[in-house]
């Protein structure tokens, strides 16, 4: 890997500096790229600005997440327990103290939502896009771009942009085979120039994998397709996407303070029923021995998306462009647990519905219930922008406008003793409908900003955004009255506006020589609140409607003041074979306000049935950070990239749960790590890359009290490359031999921490083990 930076000439976004790229992915396949690895600084941007290339997102594993494909970049955590990160339920990131719900998430503009595992708002960027396709990722650690459309981009914004069709004719195949049964096939089509600026592709993707701690299948189909056209008035692009996946989860450890051990996985008993069957009492009962970390029979999530856009940058004159995009985004999800009905707290729930009667006999007589959280979104939106060249301004502005209509449902199934269900089928027939939301959300977010080009080397980048958001959550269905705990009779009904008119921004960019760059920024943005209706930080998720009503009169959206600077740039050197330095530095401080909490002031029952919580703002935190990293040149054929950061995010107040002040103040943001450092060694030789990666990730606090923490750790991966000069030859060109061994130093440990709610107690999920992958890939 090295890192090199865009040439210092033009102070304008990350957005346009990664479409000038269209140009040179039109000439080859991203995934074939003959270069070297590239990480690329943007010197187009006064916040700290990395694009990782598709050939670098690839080398790490084929097919990897491009959220996970960012881990190698300086101040982001990502772990799954699944080598392609592809897992959502297990998924864990940060970036500078912020969790993954409080970045904002894009496709080639379209926003993502906030990639809350309960869908509501967007999907992953893996389900919108093949991650073959991918042309470059990139990551913005600040609050990210003005014209970003996100409603929770806190800490920072991740840009994922699809590759454009080839400019000749081009069949593309790829095959990955390796542990677990992995099978990944990915074939793409490339029409080449047609007609007059016509140009398209069409890909489709299978792949399956067993889950290495126990026997349940992962994988699905995804298809893309894009088509542009290109002329001197302007440049039309048409992408669709549509993705179906199953996915058996993981269940989380669960870690009490004091205890002796606790088992490295939790795994499900599927397929082995018979066994499921002896597990359990007769009346449904886990074994005490057990306590928390029983074994459910299944788990799994299944997600249906369909995803398109049409998007036209209209050239009105040499100084001027509009940009008008169109987007719609259909999911049809659920996510799945089939578990014992004893568990803590699901035979009162489940008495509520079936007073006095016999509930091992009514739920199929197999001691198991299976329960589905299903999930409907449909949200349209437009995405317009103006750019006006005029001399020493480049003035930009438009907006953003979204409707989104999702829905959960929470039901209850039987799982028959005589015919019992699998992870790959979809429950029918419910026993028990407990409740059903459906919010409507519109966002609105408008956006002006003008950079100024004081003097050729000097430019100021000044700006505001609006963001409004009008949600109304409804519960077309009510659980009946003892079926919440707390002694709430219904959930909340009701709307919240909020309207946050005026977030600045205010940036400098200084080319200080022909090789090194200061950017400064500071930036204020804010988090819209959760419009979810099953649970987690949303004001519809709350118990009852007193608590709802509290929450819309008293609570404050989450706000962010980020400050940014930092030094990049690059060096020729003659010290031996080391020949050129390159890299970037940079420091922040970001004050947090109006930190939203979930407390519960009764005892929360169990994590399948939940307490009786109030949402409130507890207080702000104080993050301050640096992020050094660069790449030593060898010549052409060696370098060596090291990324090193500090993260240090403290709570600043105390909050009160109801009967105790709970001691929050002074201690570290829990999950997320201080200490952090990766490294890729890449080096060829002939037709040979090898490339060493490694991940220092530190200790990570598994409380909000820090009582508990988990210990770092230090993972290696390695790859292989292979061109294979002697088969490139007739109809196959560019073909590629490819080993990818990860966790190639079986390391052991915590990969994700699941924060306790309460001192005392924590989740964590295991790292996957060494597994080896082989692929192989040709043109024809």
């Amino acid at each position: 890997m090295a890192f090199s930076s865009f040439a210092a000439a033009q102070s304008t976004t990350v957005v346009a500096s990664a479409d000038n790229q269209v140009s040179k992915d039109a000439k080859k396949t991203d995934g074939l790229d003959n270069s070297i690895s590239t990480v690329e600084i943007s010197s187009q941007s006064t916040r700290s600005s990395v694009s990782l290339r598709a050939k670098e997102l690839q080398s790490q594993l084929p097919g990897t997440n491009p959220l996970k494909g960012i881990e190698t970049l300086p101040g982001v955590s990502f772990s799954t327990a699944d080598p392609w990160g592809n897992n959502e339920q297990n998924l864990t990131l940060f970036v500078h103290g912020f969790s993954g719900q409080q970045l904002g998430y894009t496709m080639d503009g379209v926003p993502l939502g906030d990639q809350q595992y309960g869908n509501y708002n967007g999907l992953s960027p893996q389900r919108a896009v093949i991650s073959e396709n991918v042309r470059n990722v990139v990551l913005s650690s600040g609050a990210g771009d003005l014209v970003t459309p996100s409603t929770s981009n806190l800490g920072g914004t991740i840009e994922v942009f699809s590759s454009d069709p080839l400019a000749t004719r081009t069949t593309s195949v790829q095959q990955t085979v390796g542990s677990y049964s992995t099978s990944r096939t990915f074939v793409r089509f490339d029409t080449g120039n047609f007609g007059d600026g016509n140009s398209a592709y069409i890909s489709g993707l299978h792949h399956e994998a067993r889950a290495w701690d126990f026997d349940g299948r992962q994988g699905g189909n995804q298809f893309n397709g894009k088509f542009v056209h290109n002329s001197e008035t302007g440049k039309l692009t048409v992408f669709a996407n549509y993705s179906d996946k199953i996915e058996p989860n993981e269940d989380a450890t669960v870690h009490v303070a004091g205890e002796s051990s606790a088992p490295y996985t939790r795994a499900f008993l599927y397929p082995d029923f018979a066994t499921a069957l002896t597990y359990l009492s007769p009346k449904g009962a886990t074994p005490a021995a057990d306590g928390a970390n029983y074994h459910n029979y299944y788990s799994d999530a299944q997600r249906t998306d369909f995803l398109t856009y049409a998007k036209y940058d209209w050239n009105l004159n040499q100084t001027t462009t509009w940009t008008n995009q169109v987007y719609f985004h259909h999911d049809d999800g659920v996510g799945v647990v089939a578990g014992p009905i004893g568990a803590a707290g699901l035979p009162a729930l489940f008495g509520v519905y079936f007073p006095n009667q016999n509930l091992k006999q009514i739920f199929g007589n197999s001691g198991y219930a299976t329960r589905a959280t299903e999930y409907v979104i449909n949200r349209p939106g437009i995405i317009s922008n103006v750019r006006m060249d005029l001399g020493d301004h480049q003035l930009e502005f438009g907006g953003w406008w979204e409707h989104n209509n999702s829905s959960t449902y929470r039901r209850w199934f039987a799982l028959d003793v005589n015919n019992p269900s699998t992870p790959y089928q979809r429950p029918s027939n419910p026993l028990i409908t407990q409740y059903g939301s459906n919010i409507t959300n519109d966002v609105v977010q408008l956006h002006v900003q003008d950079e100024w080009r004081v003097k050729p080397n000097l430019a100021l980048q000044a700006g505001f955004k609006s963001s409004l958001q009008f949600a109304e959550g409804l519960f077309p269905v009510q659980p009946l009255s003892g079926a919440i705990a707390g002694g709430s009779t219904a959930l909340p009904v009701g709307k919240i506006d909020t309207k946050k008119w005026f977030l600045p921004e205010l940036g400098v960019l200084w080319d200080i020589n022909p090789r090194d760059q200061f950017f400064a920024n500071i930036q204020k943005n804010m988090r819209q609140f959760v419009t979810y209706g099953a649970g987690g930080a949303s004001p519809w998720s709350l118990a009852s409607q007193s608590a709802f009503d509290l929450f819309k009169n008293t609570a404050q959206p989450e706000t962010s003041v980020t400050y940014e600077m930092g030094i990049r740039g690059k060096r020729d050197v003659q010290l031996g074979a080391l020949d050129k330095i390159d890299g970037q530095v940079n420091v922040y401080h970001v004050d947090f306000s109006n930190r939203i909490l979930q407390i519960s002031p009764t005892a929360v029952i169990t994590a399948i049935v939940g307490g009786n919580p109030v949402l409130a703002n507890v207080g702000s935190v104080t993050t301050d950070g640096i992020d050094i990293a660069g790449t030593l040149h060898f010549g052409k054929n060696f370098s060596f990239y090291n990324a090193l950061s500090y993260n240090r995010s403290v709570y600043q107040d105390n909050y009160t749960n109801g009967s105790a002040v709970v001691q929050t103040s002074g201690k570290q943001v829990p999950g997320a790590p201080q200490w952090m450092n990766k490294f890729v060694a890449t080096a060829t030789f002939g037709d040979i890359e090898t490339q060493l990666t490694g991940d220092y990730v530190g200790r990570r606090y598994a409380t909000y009290t820090n009582d508990l923490y988990v210990g770092g750790y230090f993972m290696m991966n390695l790859g292989v490359t292979a061109k294979l000069p002697s088969l490139s030859t007739g109809l196959m060109k560019n073909a590629k031999l490819r080993l990818n061994v990860t966790n190639l130093n079986q390391r052991t440990g915590a990969t994700a921490v699941v924060v306790g709610a309460a001192s005392g107690t924590y989740n964590t999920y295991p790292i996957a083990p060494r597994q080896f992958f082989v692929t192989f890939g040709a043109e024809f």
